[in-house]
């Protein structure tokens, strides 16, 4: 897998933390989210909330190998996981009762990535 060309610390070090989770674990979506996260910041995904509430179910956990925005609404509370927020976003999410919380977070909750959809 091409090695990111990032200069942000925290990045870098997320998927070298997501490559490391999916060889020991044996899960291939943490490897998935880190080739996602390793693109240039142009091509990174960033998902509107209208998107994540289209395809999610109450209780869900998603990962958005990105940033999530607060354009539009969510409806039912589900665990979000990302690379980053907007301020909007976080407002909404607590508003419907959402969890947002790291991706490393997730990680930890879920190390084999059961259930766990990746929103694009």
């Amino acid at each position: 897998m091409k090695e990111t060309k990032s200069t942000n610390p925290e990045l870098i070090q997320l998927i070298r933390f997501l490559k490391k989770q999916s060889r020991e674990k044996n899960a291939d979506i943490w490897r998935d989210v880190a080739k996602h996260l390793a693109k240039a910041r142009k091509q990174r995904t960033a998902v509107n909330l209208s998107r994540i509430n289209r395809h999610t179910q109450k209780s869900d956990m998603v990962v958005v190998p990105g940033k999530v925005l607060g354009a539009g609404t969510l409806n039912h509370s589900i665990t979000v996981a990302a690379f980053s927020a907007s301020g909007k976003a976080k407002e909404k999410l607590a508003t419907a009762k959402a969890k947002y919380i790291s991706i490393p977070e997730l990680v930890k909750i879920n190390p084999k990535g059961a259930k766990v959809k990746i929103i694009r």
